[in-house]
């Protein structure tokens, strides 16, 4: 049972991987035909920092996902928290709008944002495409971050408080680092989001400003260069190493953040039990 347990497993993995395996191979074959090996070469990579379109692309894609992504997360932990923090019934409300924007289809949010944009006779360009990918990545974030903010004890905060912590100090140094994991979580989802949307950036996209799905969309009617999978796989090992990363530092962390935990959740109860008694 174990044995078809890892095979199936396995089998999943292999499905999902396998196309990126093949592209990476590929990356480096000295013929531009995906059907035939004719010999190592790292010609395609040399290529690709050559390619001023590609470069240019490359360089709105990665400024417009860092960018979105740390606004979207700014609002989107402003957001959570002042949808915790609500009654059962608006949070509820909240949370079903925060669902359309996910639930929408692509297509549906990039024409509305166009036509929105045009409404208000700003020029398509740069500025629309960050707005466009602040507005759908928030959702994301806020999803996030909700669960780690209804699993937090409800008294920390209040215990900082009482410890003579300010508002702004329990803020700071209680709620954040207990929602962290959160916050990277949706930084991360909203970085990759970005990254990988397509539809809603050409619609609201100008001339001059493309990224690199639009760029990928373009080379596809003549047929995509080897220099895309060279590309495909520099940003493949990028976002691995930047998950080993992460990941190696929320373990490393864990330790430590689950004994500040404990003294917060004995500290919160020693308060709790004080106040009742008072």
């Amino acid at each position: 049972m174990r044995f078809l347990k890892k095979t199936y497993v396995f089998l999943i993995f292999a499905f999902l991987y396998a196309p990126i395996l093949v592209l990476i191979v590929f990356s480096f074959n000295e013929s531009k035909s995906r059907a035939n090996w004719e010999g190592f070469t790292l010609k395609w990579y040399m290529e690709l920092f050559q390619d001023r379109q590609i470069m240019s692309a490359l360089y709105y894609t990665f400024l417009i996902a860092v960018l979105s992504s740390v606004i979207a997360t700014l609002i989107g932990v402003a957001a959570a928290i002042g949808i915790y923090k609500m009654r059962k019934l608006p949070q509820n409300l909240v949370l079903n709008l925060n669902y359309i924007p996910i639930l929408n289809p692509d297509i549906v949010t990039g024409i509305s944002l166009m036509v929105l944009f045009i409404f208000m006779k700003m020029s398509l360009g740069f500025a629309t495409m960050l707005l466009a990918h602040i507005t759908f990545n928030i959702p994301y974030v806020i999803l996030s971050i909700l669960p780690k903010l209804k699993q937090m004890n409800k008294h920390m905060y209040e215990a900082a408080l009482d410890l003579g912590a300010t508002p702004m100090e329990a803020f700071w140094k209680v709620i954040i680092p207990e929602i962290m994991p959160g916050i990277i979580t949706g930084f991360l989802l909203a970085f990759t989001l970005s990254l990988d949307d397509f539809v809603i950036s050409f619609f609201t996209t100008g001339s001059g400003v493309s990224n690199l799905s639009i760029v990928i969309f373009g080379m596809a009617r003549r047929g995509i260069s080897p220099k895309i999978n060279a590309l495909s796989t520099l940003m493949f090992l990028s976002v691995l190493l930047l998950l080993i990363i992460v990941n190696l530092r929320i373990s490393k962390d864990n330790p430590e953040r689950r004994a500040k935990v404990e003294r917060s959740k004995e500290n919160g109860r020693y308060l709790s039990d004080i106040g009742h008694n008072i």
